[in-house]
């Protein structure tokens, strides 16, 4: 909700709005669609005098947004009156006094149902609480797998909340971009909609490293004229032979987006400019027949690879095998005339729209059962089979869903030749449970390619692979290292379960027993403390363990547990349930202190915390996963102990906090840290007598940093160091690398995050 106050309306607020209407009903009316702008003029009147007198915290009248959502429903993915009207009216119920039912009786069941389902969901899928997290999120999913619309409508919500984010606090933007980019980009490109997560990854980039940000995007404006000549040379010999063809079509370049090369240096540790594809281009084509489309498709490859040499492993054939998503097309990659390599997009009409607009497009062009919907279908199903054995972890939950459902895929064959679409890194395994569960609980080994492999075995596209059972084979705990899709994991721990159900029950009654015995109520926190004094994961295995006489409950528990209920001691709380990258061990962790908790002063998320050290030491905590230094974009995460935990932005463990606990994120800004900081800095080039002992001493004696560790490794007269230094602020890194590059022989130097 992003109401704020109530306001007298100008007649310049009328006009804005007005044009913002119309503008919609134009670009609905020049739609495919069946014009019935009669219940989208209703749904605008009502949802106007519903949310009369309120603004929106970027200062406009309240009705402005659901306009926008509206305007990007029909134009940029598609939908029809009903989601126009619906997306009109998505706020309605949880900001004003009107019902769904009044909703219903105004407008009909089928648009109430998709503004109960928005409802549910809204305020982002995340709350404060764990609970209410994984809570919101299966609503999500539920509610998508009952009308995907209701889904479709949220992102355009989404994106238009994102393409304001500028007027939110500065907390709200770290939780709002970091929850876009962990869950929504992700869930838009598996939609389909792929220019919508583009903008989603390139916004939430944008709030969250902004000078980054501004700094690829002057460089891209500044090779724009150099990539304007590049692919001119490169497009007028392949234009020139589709128009002797008499192929009707539309070629243009597209730009990589700023996120996509972002990515590109950090993971390749590339500067700028040795990006060299920065750019593909697309040739969408006219067909008015489905069935001669892969055709076109083949014959414009061939001319292309008459004119250019093909690169032997980059052809990729989605006709054939299309994405879970939908996607087709026929992409090649080719050596342009100066000498990069650069990726050929081919399509027809029908295959860029569902590439643009997703599942929405399907609806258009389905012909009976399309293979689409039965694409979409099946990773509802999967959706929904997720669902029916959820995680008691809000964050192993969307861990869990996120192992899978946002994954590229990978394309096998069962011995008949029936294609099975399936997460990349799928094991045999994960196929056998991906068949059946019964399949899955009875498997030893798999044939792929006709040889016999073990369960572990990788997938990889175009294996045939054959599933081995045997009766006597039962399922163990150690088989959850093998899997890697959400489906194969889900089904092997409802086994498991059933399995053990018997001895957990036991252990139960022990622990009921036990707790009874010594006046020990139980609590979430007391038994957070039992998890960790037996180094357990969750209070089912605790109960199995002793129901199994693993574990015995004795005398020693009862001082620390008392201390708990006391409120004594400080339990682990929720960072306990959040996956590991780069465990925090300190001297203020509760893990290692004996005595009360001295707890700090309570800190304020809503306003800039300034990092800095006094007398005292410093305010904050370095995390060990991202090991972040002044000058690098952090934020801060509010741990159980009151104290502020610094992460990178990009952080992966940073990712599940901003997405999970927003309330707990905490925008951050350096000054006065006097602290010394470790950093690493990887330098590669050509191996010459000496060459180390000029980088040693240019980085000691010259620069005066301290050597922390050093690893240097040389192969046939190439080399690569890898060294840990302590610096005071990212400055001292840059010019560090900067002079390191001026030594002879020195072909690369930069830091490693």
């Amino acid at each position: 909700m992003e109401q704020e106050g109530t306001y007298m309306q100008t007649d310049s607020d009328e006009q804005m709005i007005q044009e913002a209407y119309q503008a919609l009903v134009d670009g609905y009316l020049n739609s495919n669609h069946r014009k019935k702008v009669e219940i989208i003029d209703r749904a605008f009147q009502f949802a106007k005098a519903a949310h009369a007198g309120v603004r929106r915290r970027s200062g406009e009248p309240y009705i402005m947004h659901p306009i926008a959502v509206a305007t990007i429903v029909s134009q940029e993915i598609g939908l029809g009156s009903t989601s126009i009207a619906a997306a009109l009216l998505h706020d309605v119920v949880e900001d004003t006094e009107f019902t769904v039912e009044d909703i219903e009786q105004h407008f009909g069941p089928k648009i109430a149902q998709l503004v109960d389902g928005l409802t549910k969901i809204s305020g982002g899928i995340f709350g404060d609480k764990a609970s209410v997290q994984a809570e919101n999120f299966r609503k999500l999913l539920l509610t998508m797998s009952e009308d995907i619309r209701v889904v479709l409508i949220k992102m355009a919500d989404r994106l238009h909340n994102m393409r304001t984010l500028g007027s939110m606090a500065p907390n709200k933007r770290y939780k709002i971009a970091g929850e876009t980019l962990y869950i929504y980009a992700p869930l838009a490109h598996r939609l389909g909609l792929f220019p919508i997560k583009t903008e989603l990854e390139d916004l939430s980039f944008k709030y969250e490293h902004p000078d980054i940000y501004k700094q690829i995007s002057d460089k891209i404006k500044e090779s724009q004229a150099r990539r304007s000549e590049v692919y001119g040379d490169f497009s007028l010999p392949i234009k020139q032979k589709l128009d002797e063809l008499g192929i009707k079509y539309e070629a243009k370049a597209r730009l990589k987006s700023v996120y996509s090369i972002y990515n590109k240096m950090e993971t390749k540790h590339l500067p700028f400019e040795e990006v060299y594809d920065l750019y593909a281009m697309r040739i969408v084509f006219e067909c008015d027949d489905i069935n001669k489309e892969k055709a076109m498709c083949w014959s414009i490859y061939s001319a292309i690879t008459d004119l250019y040499q093909l690169h032997p492993t980059r052809t990729r054939d989605w006709i054939a095998t299309p994405k879970a998503n939908g996607y087709q097309a026929l992409h090649l990659t080719v050596m342009g005339p100066d000498g990069n390599w650069i990726e050929v997009q081919i399509r027809s009409r029908r295959m860029d729209e569902i590439a643009e607009k997703g599942f929405a497009a399907h609806w258009k062009y389905k012909i009976g059962d399309g293979d689409e919907e039965s694409e979409l279908n099946a990773w509802l199903k999967t959706i929904k089979d997720i669902l029916d054995n959820p995680e008691p972890s809000a964050i192993d939950f969307l861990n869990t869903l996120k192992l899978n459902l946002f994954a590229s895929e990978i394309v096998v064959f069962t011995p008949k030749g029936e294609l099975i679409t399936l997460p990349a890194g799928a094991t045999v395994l994960d196929l056998a449970f991906h068949l059946h569960s019964e399949i899955g609980i009875h498997c030893i080994a798999g044939k792929v390619n006709h040889k016999l492999m073990p369960l572990q075995t990788e997938l990889k596209s175009g294996d045939q692979v054959e599933v081995l059972t045997s009766k006597t084979q039962m399922p163990l705990p150690e088989w959850e290292n093998f899997l890697n899709t959400a489906k194969g994991r889900t089904r092997l721990r409802k086994s498991l379960r059933a399995m053990r159900q018997p001895v957990i029950v036991k252990g139960n009654e022990i622990l009921e027993e036990w707790f009874a015995s010594h006046g020990i109520e139980e609590s979430n926190r007391v038994i957070t403390k039992m998890l960790g004094v037996f180094h357990v994961a969750n209070r089912d295995e605790l109960c199995y363990q002793l129901g199994a006489d693993e574990i015995v409950l004795g005398d020693f528990l009862i001082k620390p547990l008392k201390h708990v209920v006391d409120g004594k001691k400080q339990s682990s709380g929720i960072l306990s349930k959040i996956p590991l990258i780069g465990r925090i061990v300190t001297s203020s962790s509760p893990e290692t202190l004996s005595g009360e908790l001295q707890q700090p002063e309570p800190v304020n998320t809503k306003q800039i915390y300034t990092l800095h050290t006094d007398a005292h030491g410093p305010n904050y905590i370095i995390s060990s996963c991202c090991n972040p230094i002044p000058g690098d974009d952090v934020l801060g995460f509010v741990n159980d102990d009151g104290k502020v935990e610094i992460h990178s932005v990009d952080c992966p463990r940073a990712q599940v906090l901003k997405a999970g606990y927003g309330s707990r994120i905490v925008a951050t800004e350096w000054a006065g840290v006097t602290d010394l900081f470790t950093a690493h800095v990887r330098i590669e080039g050509i191996d010459r007598r000496g060459i180390l002992q000029e980088i040693t001493q240019l980085i000691s004696s010259l620069m005066g940093i301290n050597i922390r560790k050093l690893f240097i490794e040389a192969e046939k007269e190439v080399f690569h160091a890898d060294l840990w230094i302590e610096v005071n602020d990212k400055d001292v890194v840059r010019d560090l690398c900067d002079r390191t590059k001026k030594i002879q022989g020195v072909t690369r130097a930069t830091r490693i995050l």
